[in-house]
């Protein structure tokens, strides 16, 4: 553990946005697996429902700074291939 004072201080804030983060990202992969099973399911009105979900916590990802954008871009047009294929 840090001895000085501001860098305690930002130990603690690097924790709260570590743990953050982690929980978005968790919502983020659970919205892409939701969409993924769909579409293995074969159910693509539910898949097509749940893909505007998935695209704006991937979206929302890359504008909090938690993944990059080319990421992000991968990500949608992955999802959006296995969707169109339906």
């Amino acid at each position: 553990m840090a001895n000085i004072k501001s860098q305690i201080k930002r130990a603690k804030t690097n924790e709260k946005s570590r743990s953050a983060n982690a929980s978005y990202k968790s919502a983020m992969r659970t919205a892409i697996k939701k969409v993924e099973m769909a579409v293995k399911e074969g159910n693509k009105d539910v898949a097509l429902s749940l893909l505007p979900n998935a695209f704006s916590y991937i979206d929302a990802s890359v504008s909090k700074g938690i993944q990059h954008k080319n990421t992000a871009a991968r990500q949608k047009a992955h999802l959006q291939l296995l969707v169109n294929k339906l």
